[in-house]
């Protein structure tokens, strides 16, 4: 019977854990206050094991006490929690703006710019021209009137608060008229009534869920109408019985009743959608043409971009919103500016745009490159599970992100059937999503899916070494 007493001494104390090579080098590299706190941790462990391990008279373990295992453990464990908690992953689920994983990821030329104005100082306030201060809305306004043909532009930090803004400037204490239809609750159960009720604005329901005549709109205006508002439902589509104003119409009774039209389009979009074989959505500059006077998008949803919230429309109602001291507290930073305006450049060729933007790339991929990149990771997938476990079937890609909720891609999947004996599809999907880095993907029934559309051709060595390890680890 070992000696557990024994045992117990034979733990090494912490200095001399932390001489070990293993965690000397470590030391170079981390803080030493994670080193410590992870030796601390091991040897406590290790104490605790052969404590429960007298208790239960269980003699036939031995427990290894060697310097380089206790090294390698506390090592295992200052890495881990050295670890950043945000962290790059592979989405092999499919979903191209996936909220959960940060929504649209930034194409190159985005990121590079971002990195430029990280690591240096920039003209963020300061106008090259004059010597003077300038304004940070000035590197992106002149972008966004091109792209939208609108008037001027104000970008603040997601679309939520443009909405929130732009009705706090020109509706505050007012009334705003809006379809029922159109009360729509977006994510994190944030609500079109709940954003106007904090802007100061108040909000006059018309119509029916289904049905909106202009009619309606016309029947409720008073002395105290401030707009109408008018939600693009992007994130929900409804069919059958169904009408609703367009936006000519409304711009039209707005502007006879000296109204403004404000209208929310979500996503937001430069590109026409059908030319791709998309379900069609409302293009900002469609809605600018048809006279609406303030229109407001999200950056990183079609648009392909950065989080951020953006206001196109007129030039005098743009100047008043700036002004309005809770501008400041919603306005973007020098990193989302720089990634939203190389974003909006690649807008100015549509080739380039859809080349170089990974929504846009994903959203437009043919059916022919996803079923041969499909068929090579099968291929390799095929040499660690084996062929008969392997294959490559249709299924169906979404836009996600509250867009296009319609729409149903056409895709080839990677389906890896797993069973009890390779310890079951549930815990090698657990293993990949605690990976570095992790790796999110579709479980069905017993077989794991892996869409090529949302995984970057650069990222498929890495996948297929997490597939591995996490394979041999079974």
């Amino acid at each position: 019977m070992p000696d557990y007493q024994s045992l117990l001494r034979e733990l090494p104390a912490v200095d001399r854990l932390l001489r070990e090579p293993l965690l000397e080098e470590l030391q170079q590299r981390l803080p030493r206050r994670i080193v410590l706190q992870a030796a601390q941790d091991t040897i406590a462990l290790y104490r605790k094991k052969i404590t429960a391990f007298s208790e239960e008279g269980d003699h036939r373990q031995i427990i290894d006490l060697s310097l380089t295992l206790l090294a390698q453990e506390a090592a295992a464990l200052a890495e881990k929690s050295a670890a950043l908690n945000l962290k790059p992953l592979i989405n092999a689920t499919g979903v191209i703006i996936h909220t959960n994983l940060g929504r649209a990821p930034l194409a190159r030329s985005a990121a590079d710019a971002l990195v430029a104005v990280a690591r240096n100082y920039s003209n963020l306030e300061l106008s090259l021209d004059s010597g003077r201060r300038g304004s940070r809305q000035e590197h992106i306004e002149d972008l966004l009137c091109e792209l939208s043909g609108s008037e001027a532009a104000v970008v603040v930090n997601n679309n939520a608060a443009a909405v929130f803004l732009a009705l706090n400037t020109v509706a505050f204490g007012r009334e705003v008229i809006v379809s029922r239809g159109q009360l729509v609750e977006i994510g994190g159960s944030f609500r079109i009534p709940d954003i106007m009720t904090a802007s100061g604005a108040r909000l006059v329901e018309i119509g029916t869920t289904n049905k909106t005549y202009l009619r309606d709109y016309e029947a409720v205006v008073t002395e105290n109408s401030a707009a109408f508002l008018k939600v693009h439902t992007s994130n929900y589509h409804m069919v059958g019985f169904t009408a609703e104003v367009s936006t000519p119409d409304l711009a039209g009774l707005a502007h006879k009743n000296n109204l403004l039209l404000i209208e929310d389009l979500g996503s937001g979009v430069f590109l026409d959608l059908e030319k791709y074989n998309l379900p069609p959505e409302p293009r900002v500059q469609d809605s600018i043409a048809a006279g609406a006077d303030l229109v407001t998008f999200s950056g990183d949803k079609m648009l392909g971009g950065p989080q951020a919230g953006i206001i196109v429309g007129r030039k005098d109602l743009i100047s008043y919103i700036r002004s309005n001291q809770l501008a400041r507290t919603l306005r973007i930073d020098k990193f989302t500016l720089a990634a939203l305006e190389s974003t909006l450049r690649l807008f100015l060729d549509e080739e380039t745009a859809i080349r170089e933007i990974p929504v846009w790339r994903m959203l437009t991929a043919s059916s022919e490159s996803l079923h041969s990149r499909a068929k090579n990771l099968a291929t390799r997938f095929a040499e660690i599970f084996g062929a008969e476990k392997v294959d490559v079937i249709p299924g169906i890609s979404r836009v996600g992100g509250g867009a296009l909720p319609m729409a149903e891609l056409s895709t080839y999947l990677v389906a890896v059937r797993l069973t009890a004996e390779d310890g079951g599809p549930e815990l090698f999907v657990e293993k990949l999503r605690h990976g570095n880095p992790p790796v999110i993907l579709r479980l069905q029934q017993d077989s794991l899916l892996f869409d090529p559309r949302t995984i970057f051709e650069d990222q498929e060595d890495v996948l297929i070494e997490r597939v591995l390890f996490c394979a041999k680890d079974s």
